[in-house]
């Protein structure tokens, strides 16, 4: 528990709060413009922002250790919020999902810039951008198959698969012109506020 930073313990904090809110909301189907969502495609993405800051920010193994941090709790505060199978499902896609960001944006940030540690460059948008699409490609299938698949909940049951497409658009319709920005404006600061700390030591 030492070698974890305050930040650290925040962003595991962030990514059980994230996956426990969005496992209650799922359950809520709305539909706008004629397409159908759940409440959770709109706070879902928060998880795309954290997990990229994380990757980013500590090396491959210590991405995965949050990631591993944060599942049991992440199943149980789902389990509160939602039933079983959804929790399963969550925790499931979670993994599944966020294991494959951190592969693909940790190899693509090995070739696109190998000596990046602690400050940006032009290519800094590459890997969260490809990570991001594959990952929730896994992560929204898996979760709604699982969780919905020849389920008790005749509408979900029947309507899954278009609501995980539409989940799935627009969370990379998000995610590619919000959480981006917001993804590189953050990381900018936590890296100008690292950078100040290594120089003061």
């Amino acid at each position: 528990m030492k070698n974890f930073s305050k930040l650290t313990l925040s962003l595991v904090a962030l990514h059980i709060f994230i996956i426990g809110i969005s496992n209650y909301l799922v359950q809520f189907p709305i539909i706008i413009l004629g397409y159908e969502f759940t409440i959770a495609t709109f706070t879902f993405p928060f998880i795309i922002l954290a997990t990229d800051l994380t990757v980013r920010i500590y090396k491959e193994q210590v991405a995965r250790k949050i990631i591993i941090g944060a599942f049991v709790p992440a199943f149980f505060i789902s389990l509160y919020f939602a039933d079983f199978r959804i929790a399963i499902a969550s925790v499931s896609a979670y993994a599944l999902g966020q294991f494959l960001d951190i592969f693909i944006f940790s190899k693509l940030r090995s070739k696109i810039s190998p000596s990046e540690h602690l400050s940006l460059n032009k290519n800094w948008y590459i890997a969260p951008a490809v990570s991001t699409l594959f990952a929730q490609i896994i992560d929204t299938y898996v979760f709604y198959g699982l969780a919905f698949y020849n389920s008790a909940d005749e509408f979900m049951r029947e309507h899954w698969v278009p609501i995980a497409t539409n989940d799935l658009l627009f969370k990379l319709l998000i995610c590619y012109l919000a959480f981006l920005p917001i993804y590189g404006i953050i990381l900018n600061l936590i890296l100008l506020s690292l950078r100040k700390k290594t120089s003061i030591n």
